[in-house]
């Protein structure tokens, strides 16, 4: 190789340049890529916790003092530990053990019954503190009244790729 067939100072600085453009196309899409991620496991996350207080609020639903749920009406005494007036979960962590007694858990020997596994990590804050709302709480209201957990959303005030902040999904 002599030294005539080398990269002109030119020819580098146009594939510099080409490089340069790229890296600047695809570095926002890799950023948008994550958040879409992380969009994507809130929601699974929602929907998860959602479903497993849905399924408490059958079992151990309850208008007052009138028991509805089937298991709340076979655990009388454990119904009004755990549930609130409407059948809702007092907190998060009932939905991860709850102690069954009477018949149906002779009948079945089981002595627990779990909705969830463990809490979800929000991968928006990271934690496992998710913001709640009670079943008489306003759709928007910003604090927990601490009577049951009707409903969770993340604590993130971020906005979404859609325009519409986390909190409010």
């Amino acid at each position: 190789m002599t030294a005539d067939e080398g990269v002109t100072l030119l020819e580098l600085m146009v594939t510099l340049a080409i490089l340069l453009i790229l890296a600047s196309v695809a570095l926002p899409m890799v950023k948008m890529n994550a958040k879409r991620t992380r969009e994507l496991e809130l929601r699974q996350q929602l929907r998860t916790v959602r479903q497993a207080i849905d399924q408490f609020h059958l079992d151990w639903n309850r208008t007052g003092n009138q028991l509805v749920g089937d298991l709340c009406k076979a655990n009388q005494l454990t119904c009004t530990d755990v549930s609130d007036d409407f059948g809702y979960p007092k907190d998060l962590d009932t939905l991860l053990e709850v102690k069954l007694s009477g018949a149906l858990a002779q009948a079945s020997k089981l002595d627990i019954k779990r909705y969830l596994r463990q809490i979800p990590i929000d991968p928006m804050t990271q934690s496992r503190d998710w913001a709640k709302r009670c079943y008489r709480d306003d759709p928007d209201v910003s604090s927990w009244c601490g009577d049951d957990v009707y409903d969770i959303h993340t604590t993130s005030e971020e906005t979404g790729l859609d325009g519409t902040p986390y909190n409010t999904w």
